[in-house]
């Protein structure tokens, strides 16, 4: 099946359509095949350039929209703006479609995709994750390998702290925003924004038993930046 994949919780406005198919005899994994994607890095264009991401994505596969059989959008940790942007654009097309809308948590797509660096890994992986919050503050969580295999699990966060306040803990590896992860003594595995691929391979067991989606809720974390003013201020 065709799956729909957007994320804007980072500076990277990023769409692309992913075919999804139940895992074959032998694996326990499902196989998820990117079939094309854009990316735009540019942290005040997501309003700009998401839909019109998801149309040449469109005419370059030679698909059409009732092709589409699910949405799935990054619901941060993100800046508000940027983030509702893509939440809405995801949450329109399932709207216009009839189609089912799923949210995953941005940090768990940048971890899905370190999977394959792990795999020759003999040690113990704990994975730290971190991304831009802006405010000289770092969105971050912590991912285990699940015992007996590379798939990594998150065991702690999402959180919003400054660098020089987060543990690193047991964390082995660190992945996530190039300009952040230099702030942890930490081997850097290099994915620093969600892929389409890592954001249908965390919804993919609910999109696979058709389950029906939750609710998108935005992962802000803290209050936006831009707050009305109250009566008692306006005219002061």
């Amino acid at each position: 099946m065709l799956i729909l994949a957007v994320d804007t919780a980072t500076p990277a406005v990023t769409a692309g359509l992913v075919e999804l198919e139940p895992a074959q005899p032998g694996s326990n994994a499902p196989r998820i095949t990117t079939i094309t994607a854009e990316v735009t890095v540019d942290a005040r264009a997501h309003n700009e350039v998401l839909t019109p991401q998801i149309l040449t994505c469109l005419a370059e596969s030679g698909r059409s929209r009732a092709d589409i059989a699910a949405v799935v959008a990054g619901v941060g940790p993100g800046p508000f703006t940027g983030l509702r942007v893509g939440m809405a654009t995801a949450a329109a097309f399932g709207d216009a479609l009839g189609i089912p809308v799923y949210g995953v948590c941005s940090l768990d797509a940048i971890a899905a995709d370190t999977e394959s660096y792990l795999r020759e890994s003999s040690e113990p992986v704990e994975l730290l994750v971190v991304t831009d919050a802006r405010r000289r503050e770092v969105y971050w969580a912590r991912y285990r390998a699940i015992p007996g295999s590379l798939v990594l699990e998150r065991s702690e966060g999402p959180e919003v702290s400054k660098p020089a306040d987060l543990d690193q803990a047991a964390a082995t590896l660190i992945a996530g925003s190039a300009s952040h992860v230099d702030y942890f003594d930490l081997p850097v595995i290099p994915v620093e924004t969600p892929s389409p691929a890592g954001l249908v391979r965390c919804a993919a067991a609910d999109i696979l038993s058709g389950a029906v989606p939750a609710p998108l809720v935005p992962l802000y974390l803290r209050r936006p930046d831009a707050v009305e003013k109250s009566y008692a201020q306006v005219g002061r």
